[in-house]
């Protein structure tokens, strides 16, 4: 009766720390994604303060990645819960996980949550480039070849990255 007992609550404590890791470990990639997301945010704002002639497709340019980082998000939560081998956090948490273009449309297919933001990537790698996408990249370029035009924004990424490094998840 007592390895019984023992047995329960060890697979019970388990099941606990392994509960608390996942939790642990979803939150770690969150600030990830939200550090990609306020970066992005950060430079479509500093490009059409000094492009304004690039506001619309700044916007589009920032709904896409959106779109890409929520789907990243939301695929981690499930493959954690559900396929945790599907994540390699064993790696830097940029690398964590890897969709290929055959895994977005796969995903697309599903009638959940994980699915409607999968067709919402996919239905943009599908569509045609925005007409002014050549001039925004070109005008990131321009930014990005000057460190002390970016430096404020890239401070902040560093920091939340380095913020989001910090986090030990056992």
């Amino acid at each position: 009766m007592k390895r019984l007992l023992i047995a329960l609550l060890l697979t019970a404590s388990s099941t606990a720390a392994s509960a608390a890791d996942k939790s642990c470990l979803a939150e770690k990639y969150d600030g990830y994604i939200d550090a990609s997301l306020a970066w992005y945010q950060d430079l479509a704002e500093l490009t059409t303060t000094q492009y304004p002639e690039l506001a619309e497709v700044s916007d589009w340019f920032l709904e896409g990645r959106k779109h890409h980082f929520e789907l990243n998000r939301t695929a981690v939560h499930y493959y954690l819960d559900n396929e945790p081998s599907k994540v390699a956090t064993e790696q830097s948490v940029e690398s964590w996980l890897k969709l290929s273009q055959q895994d977005v449309k796969q995903l697309s297919e599903r009638d959940d949550e994980l699915g409607k933001i999968a067709k919402a990537t996919f239905t943009d790698r599908q569509s045609k480039p925005h007409p002014k996408n050549y001039e925004l990249r070109s005008a990131f370029a321009d930014l990005l070849s000057h460190p002390k035009q970016i430096d404020t924004i890239l401070q902040k990424y560093n920091q939340a990255i380095a913020d989001v490094t910090k986090v030990q998840c056992d």
